[in-house]
């Protein structure tokens, strides 16, 4: 690992403005990610910033009747909460697919968000990757692929975004609360937050340099019949070869997002309102622009039926 200074701060406001001026600052809260990172030298900041002091840890209500959750909420804590529990279930059964126990007690919400990915080449300081050296290649591409993108990626970078806790808030509407350097504030639909690879995939979200994750807002329940479901190659601590969560209605209607498909949690609208015209119409939109490789090609089999099985569900 290589040294780095640190410093705990006070205010959100602090935190961002400290990341600005000091190159290679990180942020710091549960760590669950950065610093097995840290240890293996692919990431190296060179001052880490904790933000555990920050009152950023609570679950509210807001005047429209949905949620606030604070960036330092951790894993276990949103899942356990009543109010999630019964309004946002779908999230709640995610975030429980996730990890261990353990690291669930330390992940935070906006840590879970900011996650990097599990692509083996990424990992790996011997082999090429665009996400760790930019410039340097995507080793994935002429590799082993079974457990990358099928959808979304680019020549530049075929990795997936690791996260169970997104894919339901993707479903869910989620908005992102971010304070920047200079005291402002903004929000970021979780829609606009991630970006796509094209050839910067190095850069991963639309957060500006310094910017802070403060909440993630949830609007006001869905109703419905809310699964979750990962697939994977062992039944606990592993990524999703593919997960679907859905959200159904009684008339049929509803909605659908992915993980282990793309760079970030995979959901169309229009394939939301094929919904009510049976599975294979929303696997079609879901898949229209997928490029798999011959090694992955079976995720698109495995998302269609895992739809099928997750939408007979919330039928019933």
């Amino acid at each position: 690992m290589k040294a780095f200074t640190y410093e705990r701060v006070t205010t959100p406001s602090e935190a961002a403005a400290s990341a600005q001026r000091t190159p290679g600052a990180k942020f710091i809260a549960g760590g669950t990610n950065l610093l097995d990172l840290m240890k293996l030298e692919i990431e190296t900041p060179t001052h880490l910033i904790d933000v555990n002091a920050l009152a950023l840890d609570k679950i509210e209500p807001t005047a429209d009747g949905g949620l606030r959750i604070g960036a330092l909420v951790r894993n276990t804590d949103l899942a356990a909460d009543p109010r999630v529990r019964r309004d946002y279930a779908v999230l709640s059964r995610a975030l429980l697919a996730g990890a261990s126990g353990q690291l669930r007690n330390q992940a935070t919400t906006a840590g879970n968000l900011l996650q990097r990915t599990r692509c083996p080449y990424f990992y790996d300081t011997n082999q090429s990757c665009n996400k760790r050296l930019p410039g340097s290649g995507c080793a994935a591409l002429e590799g082993f692929s079974r457990q990358h993108a099928v959808i979304g990626a680019s020549q530049a970078c075929i990795a997936t975004h690791p996260s169970d806790m997104a894919v339901a808030m993707r479903l869910l509407d989620a908005v992102v609360e971010t304070v920047s350097p200079d005291g402002s504030t903004r929000t970021l639909p979780l829609a606009e937050f991630y970006r796509a690879p094209g050839n910067t995939p190095h850069l991963e979200t639309q957060l500006a340099s310094g910017e802070l994750i403060t909440a993630v807002t949830l609007p006001p329940p869905l109703g419905g019949n809310h699964i979750y479901r990962k697939v994977r190659d062992r039944a606990s601590y592993a990524f999703a070869l593919i997960s679907v969560a859905a959200v159904v209605q009684a008339d049929g209607s509803g909605r659908v997002a992915l993980g282990g498909v793309a760079h970030k949690p995979w959901r169309l609208e229009e394939a939301d309102a094929e919904l009510v015209n049976g599975t294979q119409k929303v696997w079609e939109r879901l898949f229209a622009a997928a490029q798999p490789t011959d090694e992955n090609q079976f995720k698109l089999i495995l998302a269609q039926r895992t739809l099928a099985s997750v939408l007979t569900e919330a039928r019933a």
